[in-house]
């Protein structure tokens, strides 16, 4: 049996907010998985929240980078030494410089970014100049292109850029991109996905491993009740259906207008503008929070 420390219980009431001692009880019956401990606590309805454990990592911003024409952007994650750095214009502005070259020019992974033209040199010799002229050492952490060949991008930058996102919108009719009404639109969208953080733009994007994870846990908490099989069931299809509506970013209650959800948003913009409009898919980052 694996070794249940202090530090250990600690974290885990750190995630979850649960008392010390069901954390304890909870790790001891997981045989210390931290994981398992978790869904044994939401099991017992006990966990009131799970919390992401804190990670070491530098100071730096995320930048979010959208075109024109709305058609390319990219999010990138660059890292220095300190806050005071991290918060600097010229820092976060050669960020966002660098995610532009990203979303123009595609590259597979940072070696292959770092070889790509910027200016009159690269942006490995750019970003060692960089280096130089602030006095602290910063790295290229991780970055992701994203296009919108049939519609148009949206984007939200929070926290001074320890958070941000870049969202993908199918349009019917390309100069809807450029109305100030569907501007407004994705933006709001946007920042629903920084704010809610949901796990998938659609229901059928919820990967399957993910369903079938919570369920368990609906039906482990619904068999705790003692009600006839066929009743477990309901009550565990209900709560999966509410799972659904909480961590869907379509379902999802708009954080301005609680009487509309975001899919409704979305026809009603669509209808105002003439078009169809479909929230296809997102790409979340929150600063150092790469796996």
């Amino acid at each position: 049996m694996a070794q249940v420390t202090a530090a250990l219980v600690k974290q885990l009431r750190e995630m979850t907010d649960s008392p010390m001692m069901e954390c304890k009880k909870a790790l001891v019956e997981a045989d210390g998985d931290i994981d398992k401990a978790v869904d044994i606590l939401r099991t017992m309805g006990i966990a009131k929240a799970v919390k992401r454990a804190g990670r070491d990592t530098n100071e730096g911003t995320i930048a979010a980078y959208v075109s024109e024409d709305g058609k390319l952007g990219a999010l990138l994650e660059l890292t220095c030494e300190t806050d005071f750095v991290g918060n600097n214009p010229k820092f976060t502005g050669f960020a966002l410089d660098l995610a532009k070259i990203v979303a123009e020019n595609d590259p597979a992974d940072v070696e292959a970014l770092k070889a790509c033209p910027m200016g009159e040199s690269t942006v490995d010799a750019e970003l060692t100049e960089m280096i130089h002229v602030i006095g602290e050492n910063m790295k290229i952490n991780r970055f992701q292109r994203v296009t919108a060949d049939d519609g148009a991008l949206g984007s939200y930058v929070h926290l001074g850029g320890k958070l941000a996102d870049i969202v993908s919108f199918k349009l019917g009719k390309a100069e809807t991109a450029a109305a100030d009404e569907f501007k407004s639109f994705a933006h709001d969208v946007a920042m629903q996905v920084a704010a809610a953080a949901p796990v998938a733009a659609r229901r059928d994007d919820v990967p399957a491993d993910v369903i079938e994870h919570e369920l368990a846990i609906y039906k482990a908490q619904a068999a705790e009740s003692g009600k006839p099989e066929a009743i477990q069931e309901r009550m565990a299809q209900g709560r999966l259906e509410k799972y659904f509506k909480e961590s869907v970013l379509t379902e999802q209650e708009f954080v301005k207008d609680g009487s509309v959800t975001i899919g409704q948003l979305a026809k009603n913009v669509a209808k105002s503008l003439g078009d169809e409009i479909e929230v296809m898919s997102f790409v979340r980052y929150v600063f150092g929070d790469a796996e």
